[in-house]
């Protein structure tokens, strides 16, 4: 399997994500199967590709392999209840630890109001709802364990506003995804100084938002893009000084580190 990112690590220029640890649901194809090489590049010391296709994700793990970061393949079916957290525990043995997450993971079966089963209804809130709740909860229970800082980009969409008429469950999963991000945002975003130390580290709820905090309309617009790969911006705002919760119109970011 080959990808169109070149995935070496830059040279000369600071690595936004040196050193970290990294989860991608689904990075076997799509959003995901990009997100990873550029995560190799950006300097991250261990990625966990999750998906069901077992041959495509040990076939990208191969073709990002020798560029300093470890890749593992980890086959999961998300729509199994279990499956999110045992994603995170996967990670967590084989690096140690979690630092980061990207919920990638998505369907888009259609459906409208008046013709969605229960079946298919069931099948978008798992994949695209539920599975990226329980993946953030694992996360944060191991960056809390270790009174660490980490961040989470959650993908969501334009659809999330009113979307159109023959996607009506995912636009109702995806809408419950930004409900999600900003309510995760907020209580878990971390409060006092940038410092390290004991006191400041660590996950620690807050009631307000931070005093730099952009207006709503700027939240709503988003991190700022930037040339080359859309997972630049997406890892400059995780980098971002501020930890509130950022919106664009294809993801939803939030930060637990100042």
């Amino acid at each position: 399997m080959s990808t169109d990112f070149d995935a070496r690590p830059r040279m000369g220029t600071p690595m936004l994500l040196e050193g970290k640890i990294i989860l991608i649901s689904r990075g076997t194809r799509g959003l995901g199967a990009g997100i990873a090489p550029a995560a190799v590049a950006e300097g991250a010391a261990g990625i966990m590709i999750t998906g069901r296709d077992r041959a495509a994700g040990e076939a990208l793990a191969g073709d990002l392999a020798g560029n300093g970061t470890d890749i593992r393949f980890h086959a999961v079916d998300l729509a199994d209840p279990l499956a999110a957290a045992s994603s995170v525990s996967a990670a967590v043995a084989s690096f140690g630890r979690i630092d980061c997450v990207v919920n990638s993971a998505g369907i888009t079966t259609r459906g409208t109001l008046v013709d969605t089963t229960v079946e298919l209804f069931d099948a978008h809130i798992a994949i695209n709802l539920r599975a990226p709740f329980f993946i953030m909860q694992a996360a944060v229970e191991d960056m809390r364990s270790r009174q660490a800082p980490g961040s989470i980009v959650n993908i969501i969409s334009f659809s999330a506003h009113g979307g159109q008429p023959y996607l009506a469950p995912y636009v109702a999963a995806k809408a419950g995804m930004v409900g999600l991000t900003r309510n995760a945002a907020y209580a878990h975003a971390l409060t006092g100084s940038e410092s390290t130390d004991s006191t400041s580290a660590g996950l620690k709820p807050r009631a307000r938002m931070p005093p730099n905090a952009p207006s709503t309309a700027q939240t709503t617009i988003g991190f700022p893009r930037s040339p080359g790969y859309p997972w630049a911006s997406s890892a400059r705002s995780l980098r971002s000084p501020s930890s509130w919760c950022s919106y664009s119109p294809t993801g939803a970011v939030w930060s637990l580190a100042r």
